[in-house]
């Protein structure tokens, strides 16, 4: 399967997906300001099966009727949340079907109460 990230998500996700080929945006060589459909459509000619990113609108922007491309939408991009969220990541990607969309939650932790004195 051919995993493409986005610009928004952390690059450490690479190692969960190791069993796939997995692209960033930044080694395709297209010009940043590439929008979110126009971005579907380049990695759809491209032959990428999955993008994975962390913008939680695109599902409210994009239609994905008739989309070969499949999106994993990633509930933060703040890496040491992310990376407790590996093995789900791989799940979803992996089951990933064309024109799917799923977001994995990740929520933030809690904060730690402060003492009352």
């Amino acid at each position: 399967m051919r995993i493409l990230f986005d610009k928004n998500v952390p690059v450490g996700v690479r190692r969960f997906l190791a069993t796939h080929e997995v692209r960033t945006f930044v080694e395709t060589g297209w010009p940043v300001q590439l929008e979110n459909g126009d971005l579907l459509t380049a990695a759809e000619a491209e032959g990428f099966d999955v993008l994975v990113t962390s913008d939680q609108n695109i599902r409210y922007q994009q239609n994905l009727t008739r989309r070969k491309i499949a999106l994993v939408v990633l509930g933060s991009n703040i890496w040491p949340i992310v990376v407790n969220h590996g093995a789900e990541i791989l799940a979803k990607a992996s089951a990933a079907a064309p024109g799917s969309y799923e977001f994995i939650e990740m929520p933030l932790p809690p904060r730690p109460r402060r003492g009352r004195r």
